[in-house]
């Protein structure tokens, strides 16, 4: 029986973000995606622009750290679809350069750390273990965890300590749930999108909300037999 693929992607309501670009491009390769933002007036208006281009995408509000809203997109999911194949853990915070301080470990604020691993650690844990048993139902799923560069410990270096030791601890997450997943058809993999021309970005960046979006697509959309536990950029893996 044919069936759509049915996709979340978490933080997707910024209009010059990443998660849109990644909603636009899995939902030009066919797949039902669920546009997910804490603010449901965003995703409305993102989901608006979507479906002027001609896009079948629905929006959920979800914030990431919340039980029971985790737990309300996935009563969504099982009764409007009663799967998932495509999770896209997005969503994410950058305070470092909000706090005050220097962005030296020496200031860094326990509560800027706290907040920073709620929204980009423990926010993707829940998510992951509120969803992936519904990929589990039929043996299918793609997660892709929406990491960084600035949390590669084989490149780790000083400035935005919080943001950079989240992304390491994500990283460190993708590898054992691919690790207990892995005589299963369900792929888990971390990505960098790059410097990309986004709110945390900023102008100056390289590259499109597009270019970023690139990899973490690929990877959303791999067939089956292909890598899990990695770390890619540009479709290339990248060392941890």
């Amino acid at each position: 029986m044919d069936y759509k693929k049915v996709a979340v992607v978490t933080g997707a309501n910024k209009l010059q973000g990443i998660g849109l670009a990644v909603v636009r491009g899995l939902a030009q390769q066919g797949l039902q995606v669920v546009l997910t933002s804490r603010d449901p007036a965003k995703g409305d208006a993102a989901v608006a622009l979507l479906k002027s281009e001609g896009l079948d995408v629905l929006t959920q509000p979800l914030d990431v750290s919340d039980l029971a809203s985790v737990n309300q997109l996935k009563s969504f999911l099982e009764s409007k679809f009663d799967r998932l194949d495509v999770l896209v853990n997005n969503a994410a915070l950058w305070l470092d350069n909000l706090d005050g301080t220097t962005g030296s470990i020496f200031e860094t604020q326990v509560s800027t750390l706290e907040a920073t691993l709620a929204a980009n650690l423990m926010g993707p844990l829940l998510v992951s273990q509120k969803l992936i048993p519904l990929m589990k139902r039929h043996n299918y799923g793609r997660v892709v965890n929406v990491s960084s560069g600035a949390g590669q410990l084989s490149d780790m270096a000083s400035g935005y300590p919080s943001y950079r030791m989240s992304k390491t601890a994500l990283n460190a997450l993708t590898r054992i749930f691919a690790h207990e997943l892995k005589d299963t058809n369900i792929l888990v993999n971390a990505v960098c999108p790059g410097w990309v021309r986004t709110a945390m970005g900023g102008p100056n960046a390289p590259r499109s909300p597009e270019e970023g979006a690139d990899t973490i697509v690929w990877l959303a959309t791999l067939a089956d037999g292909a890598p899990t536990g990695g770390f890619f950029r540009n479709r290339q893996p990248l060392a941890w």
